[in-house]
């Protein structure tokens, strides 16, 4: 039997709410609604089942569409409509609601939308409530406002078992969001996110998480503590175009304690009993909320004087007592009895000196390589589903950067599925095979030795006075030529084996090393390579062994830099994070290291960029005609 009304309003004390950890089909709203209503149903099966399912943003198309988002937006009535003939089709008959967020089409305008919806478990749904995220970030790695228009305000809203507010992402960082929501009396608040991983290092953490999963935490904690509400974060899984979505989602109470957690990474339903009178216990204990409701009209004249740009007056330091000092504060005799009153005497307080603590600095090398090593496994599982292939192909040359993709892939896929390539040259280092060989071995994935002598020397016989830079890149290209070919033999995707490091200093050869189209390491600099190798269990002798491209005999990586890795990695570092040569040089580098580390960096910006294309057009590709990678 379904779910009736008087059954809702008998379980008013409790909201039971599951949250959809889900991994959308990019850019396939047909299929993506099919599968919500499907986890619907599943949802509503459950016993005792939930009153609400929540969804993370953009469930429908998944989130970083650009120029797609025109094709994947749909008009809220439109879905609530489709959502409950896919809830039927699933098996689902009983009254449940939904908020799920996604791309709308409203009048000619498109949208980062959320929608609360209640289907009736007959085949009928409307909407209740439609919340258009505000701020739509548009820095860094969003670009938000280019492709959708903001929506504007924040309103609570009554729904069969309370009174709900909805943010959308960014919505949530600013606090005064989660504030309008809760005076407007909402119990509950749905917090909707396609929140990429980005971070390895916060010391507030939970253990074993990106930086941005302690971050919402504490986003999440605060507007239920400091409102005395409940709080839930639906965040995607899966992965686009290299952002790795971590989920993480979870459900705070008013106290500011955890409800309930999905995992990392995976898909998951997760179920919540949320009693609502604990928002009364946590109100009564710390009434903030009602503190704010009597300082309202205060906050609101200092709002209005703000967004108006007045300057608030000054009190004069002098004016003890008079009109412009502080009414409640003693008379001025008082005061200048107590400044003639004879001082105590004290001893000077304990100097404590922060050290080197207090001093800005950029996120250090140092990573969890267990954390790395989930999180790059599911990065392959979900660029290859994503793109349609189950095998990979890896040109292993019996160096670090090479081992740990194959050890990565072979977690990811199975080693059934890894094809290792051997690719040597008639000049190449007898070792390079020999530590090949040790990890087709240690992981069992499937070989082939193809020897590229004749055919790098059937093109070089016609230039004899290539010099050793040109030969190298004849060799690096003809490896290329030689994976994408057995890729299209096998049906599989090239695995690139590029560094951060490699990939900055530009020691690479153009349209070879960094030509496969999906790379598990290249944002990672090669000290960290070598330390996520030894969690891995790669071999030491490739663990330990001088970097070397392997092109010239006798050559090395930090031979042709002039400077060591690990010198070279915390340069770029600093770099990369804003700080001038000068700044960087007060941390004990020499101008001669980091000016030799800057001239690599600035001189090939052009080897980490597709080919420039003159814009002649107002639908040029890459420039007004955006699509993702794996749109």
């Amino acid at each position: 039997m379904g779910l009736t009304g008087a059954t809702f309003k008998g379980l008013m004390d409790v909201l039971r709410l599951a949250l959809a950890q889900f991994r959308p089909d990019k850019g396939n709203v047909e299929a993506n609604v099919r599968r919500i209503g499907e986890i619907v149903a599943q949802a509503a099966a459950l016993d005792p089942a939930p009153h609400v399912v929540q969804f993370a943003e953009t469930v429908l198309s998944g989130y970083f569409v650009e120029g797609g988002v025109r094709e994947t937006a749909v008009r809220a009535s439109d879905l609530a409509q489709r959502l409950a003939k896919s809830y039927a089709a699933g098996g689902g008959n009983r009254p449940i609601d939904v908020v799920l967020g996604f791309y709308e089409e409203l009048d000619g305008t498109l949208h980062n939308s959320a929608a609360y919806l209640a289907l009736d478990g007959a085949g009928g749904a409307r909407v209740v409530h439609l919340h258009r995220k505000n701020f739509l970030p548009t820095y860094g790695l969003f670009d938000e406002e280019r492709f959708v228009e903001r929506g504007f305000g924040f309103r609570a809203f009554d729904t069969r078992w309370g009174r709900a507010a909805i943010l959308v992402c960014e919505d949530a960082w600013h606090s005064l969001s989660g504030t309008i929501a809760a005076l407007d009396g909402a119990q509950m608040i749905f917090v909707v996110a396609a929140a990429p991983a980005r971070g390895m290092h916060d010391r507030r953490s939970i253990e074993g998480a990106p930086a941005t999963v302690a971050r919402w935490d504490r986003l999440v904690l605060d507007i239920a503590e400091e409102h005395g509400v409940f709080c839930s974060l639906a965040n995607l899984v899966g992965s686009e175009g290299g952002k790795v979505f971590p989920g993480a989602s979870v459900v705070m109470g008013p106290r500011g304690t955890v409800c309930a957690r999905a995992p990392l990474w995976d898909e998951a339903l997760v179920t919540a009993d949320l009693e609502l009178a604990d928002i009364g216990r946590a109100r009564t204990d710390a009434p903030m909320l009602s503190d704010l409701k009597v300082a309202l009209p205060t906050l609101r004249a200092e709002l209005e004087r703000v967004a108006n740009g007045a300057v608030a007056p000054v009190v004069a330091s002098g004016s003890v007592g008079d009109a412009t000092g502080d009414p409640g504060s003693p008379p001025r005799g008082d005061r200048a009895a107590r400044a003639v009153a004879p001082a105590a005497v004290s001893a000077p307080l304990a100097v404590i000196r922060s050290g080197d603590t207090s001093r800005s600095a950029p996120p250090p090398l140092e990573i969890d390589p267990t954390l790395v090593e989930g999180w790059l496994v599911a990065f392959l599982r979900d660029e290859f589903r994503r793109r349609g292939f189950n095998e990979a192909v890896i040109g292993l040359s019996g160096g670090v950067d090479s081992a740990v993709t194959a050890t990565l892939a072979a977690r990811a896929f199975g080693p059934q599925h890894v094809h290792a390539v051997r690719m040597p040259y008639r000049t190449s280092s007898p070792d390079s095979l020999a530590h090949a060989q040790l990890v087709i071995d240690q992981l069992g994935l499937r070989e082939r030795t193809l020897d590229i002598s004749a055919a790098v020397d059937g093109y070089l016989t016609h230039e004899p006075d290539a010099s050793p830079a040109r030969r190298g890149n004849v060799m690096a290209r003809m490896r290329m030529i030689t994976l994408f070919d057995l890729a299209a033999k096998h049906g599989a995707l090239p695995l690139g084996t590029g560094n951060k490091s490699e990939r900055l200093l530009g020691y690479f050869t153009w349209h070879a090393d960094d030509s496969p189209p999906v790379n598990p390491i290249g944002d990672l600099f090669k000290t960290q390579v070598w330390a996520l190798a030894k969690h891995l269990g790669v071999p030491d002798a490739i663990v330990q062994k001088p970097a070397s491209a392997d092109l010239i005999e006798g050559q090395t990586d930090e031979g042709d830099f002039g400077i060591s890795y690990a010198r070279a990695d915390a340069i770029l570092n600093w770099l990369l994070h804003g700080y001038t040569a000068a700044e960087v040089a007060r941390r004990g580098f020499s101008p001669e290291e980091i000016a030799r580390v800057r001239a690599r960096l600035d001189s090939t910006h052009w080897k980490r960029r597709l080919p420039t294309v003159a814009l002649l057009s107002t639908a040029a590709i890459g420039e007004s005609y955006l699509r993702p990678v794996d749109y």
